[in-house]
């Protein structure tokens, strides 16, 4: 390769690693928006019981990338799948520094609020949400800012608790699991308040069970009992290529990053999510509605 090549191909690498980089920045975090569906009849979930679930999962509400604008498309997009069940999968407070202007969690949760499905909204709250409650954080206690917010606006918040619902004549029960690392010990080291014994022990009957889950870590103890998992967290790593998440913030990488997940013939669904996290970067995992369609 003589010099002129050589500095072209040069000069082509850079221009596309530029290109790559405002993508990743400039687009795929701020304007892209897919939904992503899942059929399944997953085991103890009757095959007749068809359920339209949609979860909405790391907002990390924050200009420029998340403003109420933003939240506004996100939910009118979600009711615009008729829905019978939504769930919101937490982290709503911003997860990096990189934003111009903060996003009440009130005017956050007013939004949301907006979200319709005849069998309501349900939500738990996620990491994020306790970080950034600094009172929570120094007593190592709720309440949580975030979730008097969302209860406030006529959204319920589970944490490790859960209700018996009827859809279609039929019984299920909708469990939240409280968050795994909700408080700041040290470097790599965090407090939970999840207990997911109590959180099971709320099943009085042999309806099958749903699971919302922050973290997909706890997936590990979930029983068989429980139909489907669903959980947020890892964003999909923000990158992923050709089915690989380089970072993953999981104890157990790549096993949890993303997608539908089946081990041991149980079921776990990892959204990955519509904010961003530490970066404003997502390439390759656009931010998505999970569109969950059981008994399909």
């Amino acid at each position: 390769m003589n010099r002129r090549r050589f500095f072209k191909w040069l000069g082509g690498l850079a221009l596309s690693g530029v290109a790559v980089t405002s993508y990743a920045f400039g687009i795929e975090p701020a304007f892209l928006l897919r939904v992503q569906n899942y059929k399944l009849t997953p085991p103890g979930w009757p095959s007749d019981f068809k359920l339209r679930i949609a979860a909405l999962a790391d907002i990390h509400a924050g200009e420029p990338y998340m403003g109420l604008a933003r939240i506004e498309r996100i939910v009118a997009a979600a009711n615009a799948l008729e829905p019978d069940l939504v769930l919101l999968l937490g982290d709503y407070a911003a997860g990096h520094r990189w934003i111009t202007a903060k996003v009440a969690i009130k005017d956050t949760a007013a939004v949301l609020a907006n979200l319709k499905a005849p069998l309501g909204v349900h939500a738990i709250l996620g990491n994020h949400d306790w970080w950034d409650d600094k009172a929570a954080q120094r007593r190592r206690s709720g309440p949580c800012l975030y979730g008097q917010a969302l209860q406030a606006a006529g959204l319920p918040v589970y944490q490790n608790d859960g209700i018996r619902l009827e859809h279609q004549g039929k019984p299920f029960w909708l469990l939240g699991l409280a968050d795994q690392i909700a408080f700041i010990e040290g470097r790599n080291r965090f407090l939970g308040l999840d207990d997911l014994d109590a959180t099971l022990a709320k099943v009085t009957d042999d309806a099958p069970v749903i699971l919302m889950i922050h973290e997909p870590d706890a997936f590990t103890k979930v029983p068989a009992r429980v139909s489907l998992t669903l959980a947020g967290h890892t964003h999909g790593g923000q990158v992923r290529l050709f089915g690989y998440s380089p970072v993953v913030p999981s104890a157990y990488g790549n096993r949890f990053a993303y997608g539908h997940v089946v081990e041991e013939d149980r079921h776990l669904i990892v959204s990955g999510g519509l904010g961003c996290s530490i970066l404003p970067v997502r390439f390759g995992v656009p931010p998505e509605i999970n569109l969950i369609e059981l008994g399909a």
